[in-house]
């Protein structure tokens, strides 16, 4: 280019921003669609293959299934297996609806991506299909005596997946959609998140921990959203062909819109091209994601306790509980920055403890100031946070303390009860 500017190939272009489309994909694989597709294509595959199987099975295993006995199994599945899935998928609606009832809205992502219950969605599914493949198969004339021999053992062996997916079920749904089971499942992603933001603080890219350079570029979003994922990786090998270095304003679980900047480039001056290409290293979604955004899941945790201090649940019991989770959460936030950053080129912000104390509790602060029990749980974790954790929560910590004082004594709590709040917390060296 005449000005000196850097040409960037569509080729590189493609394989800079593939760590992208490799976050979306497994983003996808997490929907219960794939898995039942997955399930059905099988059993559909299984079922059109049994007459082509069949010439090498050895003699001395087969046997003679009986007339019609096929035929009368797999009726039986298909006519049965159809009804228990639609009954089957109507639980599962009921219990996301109830834990975003319940709960929180944010909270049913995580239960429509339960394992346990895509499996015996896609079993039964895949048994319907098996037998329905089989009945048009037998009824066309496609099956050999051989055939229906490996057509029969095929059947004996899909009767007994759906039999271990039926007991699976039972003791799935004895606490599938529960209070508990969902405050563990947002807990178990909240901890996923802050054990892998330990790891890697910065997601490999370089500690940014003082303000961009004047000089740097604003990059701005094409549209309005959440970050959900910001890929270092990819942005370093794009920094580096085109000799710039990148600058993250707005990382993972920020809302953004195209007049705020998401990213900052310092270095070779860029076309709207390239400037669009380096857009592309950050995915903006409609709503928040856990992978990278280990706030997201204390929000959620917060939104359940507020939810069950509510005048129409009125369960500080269930706050209480979660004040504690959010507490052993917090508790493994001991980020170290790395001696040398994988992604030298990208200059990522730490989070702040600050920011964490404040997605945790304060609402708690406000919402449970009536609550005696409530403060007692609340300032209890503060204090062991504050205690094993000092240089990254005690500031916070020590404000948010005050300040839910305030905040009962504001909302009419009693003079024993703020005196019972701070001599059983101890919180006299916070306060």
């Amino acid at each position: 280019m005449s000005d000196g500017a850097f040409h960037f190939d569509a080729k590189q272009r493609s394989a800079a921003v593939l760590g992208q489309y490799l976050w979306k994909l497994r983003q996808v694989l997490k929907e219960i669609w794939v898995r039942v597709l997955g399930y059905g294509a099988i059993a559909v595959l299984a079922a059109l293959v049994s007459p082509s199987l069949a010439p090498y099975v050895p003699e001395n295993l087969r046997f003679d299934p009986g007339d019609g006995a096929v035929e009368e199994v797999l009726q039986i599945i298909a006519s049965s297996m159809l009804a228990v899935t639609t009954f089957s998928l109507s639980i599962a609606v009921q219990a996301y609806a109830a834990a975003a009832t319940s709960a929180t809205p944010r909270s049913t992502a995580l239960l429509q991506q339960d394992t346990t219950t895509q499996n015996v969605l896609a079993t039964f599914l895949g048994a319907f299909l098996f037998s329905l493949m089989a009945i048009i198969g037998l009824e066309a004339g496609l099956y050999s005596d051989d055939g229906k021999f490996l057509l029969f053992v095929s059947t004996v062996l899909v009767v007994a997946m759906v039999v271990l997916a039926l007991l699976r079920w039972i003791s799935h749904l004895i606490n599938f959609g529960r209070m508990n089971d969902t405050l563990d499942r947002v807990e178990q992603a909240a901890t996923q998140a802050i054990k892998t933001r330990v790891a890697a603080p910065f997601l490999g890219a370089t500690p940014r921990l003082g303000a961009i350079p004047p000089d740097a570029r604003a990059v701005y979003p094409a549209q309005v959203g959440y970050v959900q994922h910001v890929d270092v990786a990819g942005l370093d090998k794009l920094a580096e062909e085109m000799d710039i270095e990148v600058w993250i304003s707005e990382p993972a679980g920020k809302f953004v819109h195209p007049s705020i900047p998401i990213l900052y480039v310092t270095g070779t001056r860029l076309d709207e091209e390239q400037m669009a290409t380096v857009r592309q290293g950050v995915t903006i979604g409609r709503e928040r994601n856990f992978d990278q955004d280990p706030r997201f899941g204390l929000i959620v945790l917060s939104e359940i306790a507020l939810r069950a201090l509510s005048p129409a649940v009125n369960d500080p019991g269930t706050a209480i509980d979660v004040i504690s989770r959010q507490a052993r959460v917090l508790s493994l936030w001991k980020p170290e920055p790395p001696d040398e950053p994988d992604c030298k080129r990208v200059h990522m912000p730490p989070i702040s403890g600050q920011n964490m104390i404040d997605d945790a509790f304060h609402a708690l602060t406000r919402d449970g100031a009536a609550f005696v029990e409530v403060q007692i749980r609340l300032h209890i974790a503060l204090k062991a946070l504050a205690k094993n954790n000092a240089e990254v929560f005690e500031p916070a910590a020590t404000a948010l303390a005050d300040l839910s004082v305030q905040r009962c004594t504001d909302a009419g709590m009693c003079d024993d009860d703020i005196t019972r709040l701070r001599k059983h917390a101890d919180l006299t060296h916070l306060l």
